[in-house]
C-alpha cells in the first residue's frame, strides 16, 4: 500500500461498474485509480405496492430494507431503501422499479456520481487530497482542503489548445491552429488522415489534462470522427483509452422567456474538453470560474462549463441535502399554495422598481445592497420547508447558500483592498464572477416549477422581504437628506447637495448596513447620469434605461444599443464614441458640437462604404422553426437562407445578417455573392443609436420634452444633406 498526495481532477463510472478517479499528483502523474461506491435509493408511497416492489426487487443483486427517511416538506417517512454494489447496476435497477412501480415516490435516484463521491469521502473534486492506493484501487481518502478556502493552490495542469482560423457556421475552415506551452503551429484542414496523424501523435506526445477548442464541440471533434471512419483511421482522444468519445446531441430549449440554444458536446474521459463558444461560463469568467464552480459545486468540469449556474444550484442543494439526511425526490412533489386572485395579487409582485426622474443629474450616488436576495435567504432563514415558521431551525437553502455568499463578499473585499496591478486581481475577479452567478440563479430556482427544492412561497417571501428592505433604505437616505432619483430591485441612485466624492456617502451606507443587517456598497459616483424615457412615449420613465460617467471617467450604460448583443458592432462602437465624448465634460451639453461632428464623420464613412461588411452584421436569436413565422421578419429570412444551404437550423440559435437591398431585404452572413448594402437602413439604426445619447442631453432643460424624431432631426439633419 502505498499514499499519493495531489489534486482530483476527474471521475467517472466504469462500464464495469467501479468509480474511476483521476489524481494529478505532487509529482506530475496522472494516476488512474478505481474504488467501489455502493448506491442507495429509496421508494415510498401506498404500503401494498411497496411490498410488490419488495417482492419484484428481492432476488436481485441489491440489498433491501425497511427504513426512516426525511422528505424535506413533509417530514419523515417510511421508505423502502435500494442499495446496489456500484453505480451502474443502481441506474439499471432504478429504471425497472420506477417502470414498474410509476406510482411511487423515489428519492436519491438521479444523483450526480461526483456528488455521492463528496459526500461519502468528504474530497471536492479540483480538491487537494490524500489517498491511500493498493492495486490501482483507493482504499482511504483524506480531504487536505476545503472549497470555501479563499486561498487556492495553482494546479499544474497541461493545456493544449486547438483553434480554427473560421466560424464553421459561416466559412468552411482551412486551418487547425494547435497550441501547447512555447509549441505553436498550423496544420491544413485538407488532408484528413496527415491531420488525424499529427493530432495523435500531439496528445500522446503532450498528454494534455485540457483540450480547449474553438467550436470543437459542434464541428471539430464531430469531424474528426467522421474522418477517422471514413478513413478507417483509430482515433481516440480520451486520457482512458477504454473509453470512446462520447457526444451528446444539440437541443433547444425555454427558459426564462426566451428560447436557448445548446449545441452537440462532445466530452472525454481521464482529461477534459472545454469549447470556449458552446459555454456561457468561459465567456462570462474564464477557465478560473470553470474551475472556482467545479469546486464549490461539485460538478465534473467538463458538466460545469456546459450547464447553466441553475445546474451548479440544484447540485449545491444535493450535496447538502446527502450531508444533513435530507432525500433528494426524484421529481418535484410539491406544489404551491392555493390563492384567490386577490392573494395572489398580494403576495406575487416582484421586486420593488422605483421609477427614475427623466433627465440628466449631476454627483449621483449608486449604492447596490451585495447579493440582496441570497442575503436575505440566508439572514432570514428562507426555504420551502421554513416559510411561515419563525422559530424554525436553519433550512437547506440558507445551509447551501452560506458559505456561497460568504466566500464571495470576502472576495469582493478583497478586490477592494488589492492595487489595480496586483497579478491576483485577475484570477480573483474571474473566482468571483462564477460565484456571482450561482448567487444570482438561486433565487430563481425557489419559484422554479421544476426544482427540487422550490416553493413559490419562499420566493415570494424574498421579494416582499426585498421590498420592505428596500423602502427602509429610501426612508433612512431621505432622514439623512437625500434625494433618493431612482430604485431598481437591490440599488438606490441617491444625491445631496454638496456631496461628490466617494467618502461623503459613507454615513449613509453605514446606517442602511446597521438598520437592514445587509451588506451594502457603493456602485460609484456619477459625474453625471442620465436616466432615459421611453421610446414610445418621452413622458414615461423606463426603469432600466440609462447612462453616465463616474469620477473615474469609467462609463456605464444599461438598456440602450451599445448594451445589447443585437446591434451591429458600427452602431455600437459609434454610441460609445458619443459617450466618451460626452463624458469628457462635467456638463455633457458643452460637448454636442464635437459630438455633432464626430456623428458626420460615422454617417459619411457610411454613406461612402468605408464601413467593413463585419462591423455591420446583426446577430439576433432565432425564437422558432423559421418556416412556421406567418411574418418573415429578418431573423427567418437570414434562418430560411441558411436552410437554403443546407446548414442546420434551430430555434435559440443566433443568425448574423447583414440588411441589403433587394426583395430579400437581408443577407445571411456567409452567403455566397455580392452584398449590396442597404445603407439608408442602416442610417436609421445610427439614428435611433444617436437619439438614445443625444436627445436627453440636447433636450433636458427644457419643460416639455421634444418628440423623439424632432430632437434628433435638429441634430442630425444638417449631417444628413
Amino acid at each position: 500500500m502505498e499514499t499519493k498526495t495531489g489534486w482530483l481532477i476527474d471521475l467517472y463510472e466504469d462500464p464495469k461498474g467501479d468509480v474511476v478517479l483521476w489524481l494529478l499528483t505532487d509529482h506530475d502523474e496522472r494516476l488512474c485509480l478505481h474504488m467501489e461506491l455502493p448506491v442507495t435509493f429509496y421508494a415510498a408511497g401506498d404500503f401494498a405496492i411497496l411490498r410488490q416492489a419488495w417482492m419484484y426487487m428481492k432476488g436481485k443483486n441489491v440489498v433491501l430494507a425497511r427504513t426512516i427517511g426525511r422528505d424535506l416538506f413533509t417530514g419523515n417517512r417510511d421508505v423502502m431503501s435500494i442499495t446496489a454494489p456500484n453505480p451502474v447496476i443502481s441506474i439499471t435497477l432504478f429504471r425497472e422499479l420506477s417502470n414498474q412501480f410509476p406510482e411511487l415516490d423515489y428519492y436519491n435516484a438521479d444523483i450526480p456520481l461526483s456528488l455521492r463521491f463528496i459526500a461519502h469521502t468528504g474530497i471536492h473534486l479540483l480538491g487537494r487530497c490524500k489517498l491511500s492506493i493498493e492495486a490501482s484501487k483507493a482504499t482511504s481518502f483524506e480531504p487536505l482542503t476545503s472549497p470555501w478556502k479563499m486561498a487556492v493552490a495553482s494546479i499544474p495542469l497541461r493545456i493544449m489548445q486547438l483553434s480554427l482560423d473560421e466560424d464553421p457556421a459561416y466559412a468552411p475552415p482551412k486551418n487547425l491552429r494547435i497550441q501547447s506551452g512555447r509549441m505553436n503551429y498550423i496544420i491544413p484542414l485538407n488532408n484528413p488522415r496527415l491531420l488525424l496523424i499529427l493530432l495523435s501523435a500531439e496528445l500522446r506526445k503532450l498528454d494534455p489534462d485540457l483540450i480547449l477548442t474553438d467550436y470543437g464541440d459542434t464541428w471539430l471533434f464531430p469531424k474528426l470522427t467522421q474522418w477517422a471512419a471514413d478513413l478507417n483511421f483509430e482515433f481516440n482522444p480520451n486520457r482512458d483509452v477504454s473509453q470512446t468519445l462520447q457526444m451528446k446531441r444539440e437541443d433547444s430549449y425555454f427558459a426564462y422567456g426566451r428560447v436557448i440554444y445548446r449545441g452537440r458536446q462532445a466530452l472525454l474521459y481521464g482529461r477534459w474538453h472545454i469549447d470556449s463558444h458552446n459555454s456561457m461560463i468561459v465567456g462570462e469568467s474564464g477557465l478560473e470560474g470553470v474551475f472556482e464552480q467545479v469546486r464549490v459545486t461539485g460538478l465534473r468540469a467538463q458538466d460545469v462549463a456546459r450547464k447553466s449556474p441553475g445546474a451548479g444550484i440544484t447540485a449545491m442543494q444535493m450535496l447538502k441535502a446527502l450531508q444533513t439526511g435530507v432525500m433528494v425526490p426524484f421529481q418535484k412533489q410539491q406544489a404551491g399554495n392555493s390563492k384567490t386572485l386577490a392573494e395572489l395579487i398580494r403576495a406575487d409582485r416582484g421586486g420593488l422598481v422605483y421609477q427614475p426622474i427623466t433627465g440628466i443629474h449631476r454627483n449621483v450616488a449608486q449604492i447596490d445592497f451585495s447579493s440582496m436576495y441570497p442575503a436575505i435567504m440566508v439572514n432570514h432563514n428562507i426555504s420551502p420547508e421554513t416559510t411561515g415558521k419563525p422559530n424554525a431551525p436553519e433550512g437547506l437553502i440558507p445551509q447551501t447558500l452560506r458559505p456561497l455568499l460568504e466566500k464571495r463578499l470576502a472576495m469582493k473585499k478583497l478586490l477592494t483592498e488589492l492595487p489595480p496591478n496586483d497579478c491576483r486581481r485577475k484570477v480573483l475577479k474571474e473566482r468571483a464572477a462564477a460565484l456571482k452567478w450561482l448567487l444570482v440563479v438561486c433565487f430563481g430556482y425557489l419559484g422554479y416549477k421544476n426544482a427540487r427544492f422550490g416553493k413559490l412561497e419562499s420566493h415570494e417571501a424574498v421579494t416582499a422581504d426585498s421590498r420592505e428592505l428596500l423602502l427602509l433604505a429610501k426612508d433612512i437616505a431621505e432622514e439623512l437628506g437625500f434625494s433618493v432619483l431612482h430604485m431598481y430591485v437591490d440599488s438606490l441612485f441617491v444625491q445631496k447637495d454638496g456631496l461628490h466624492a466617494p467618502k461623503d456617502f459613507a454615513p449613509l451606507l453605514e446606517a442602511i448596513q446597521h438598520q437592514t443587517g445587509l451588506q451594502i456598497a457603493l456602485d460609484g459616483v456619477y459625474r453625471w447620469v442620465a436616466f432615459l424615457p421611453s421610446k414610445r412615449d418621452p413622458r414615461t420613465p423606463v426603469a432600466n434605461r440609462y447612462f453616465g460617467v463616474f469620477q473615474d471617467g469609467e462609463i456605464k450604460v444599461r438598456g440602450i444599443a451599445a448594451r445589447t448583443h443585437n446591434a451591429p458592432q458600427f452602431i455600437s462602437d459609434t454610441q460609445l464614441g458619443l459617450l466618451d465624448i460626452l463624458a469628457q465634460s462635467e456638463d455633457p451639453a458643452d460637448k454636442i458640437p464635437e459630438a455633432q461632428a464626430y456623428l458626420r464623420k460615422q454617417l459619411e464613412r457610411l454613406k461612402q462604404g468605408k464601413v467593413p461588411l463585419q462591423e455591420l452584421v446583426v446577430s439576433q436569436t432565432l425564437s422558432r422553426d423559421p418556416t412556421v413565422y406567418r411574418v418573415k421578419s429578418p431573423t427567418a429570412r437570414a434562418a430560411l437562407q441558411f436552410v437554403q444551404m443546407g446548414r442546420d437550423v434551430r430555434p435559440g440559435m443566433r443568425m448574423r445578417f447583414i440588411y441589403v437591398r433587394g426583395d430579400e431585404r437581408v443577407k445571411a452572413w456567409g452567403m455566397p455573392g455580392d452584398t449590396y448594402v442597404d445603407v439608408e437602413q442602416y442610417i436609421l439604426l445610427l439614428k435611433r443609436a444617436a437619439n438614445e445619447v443625444l436627445d436627453i442631453v440636447h433636450g433636458e432643460n427644457r419643460l416639455e420634452p421634444l418628440p423623439m424624431d424632432q430632437a434628433l432631426r435638429s441634430l442630425c439633419e444638417p449631417l444628413l444633406t
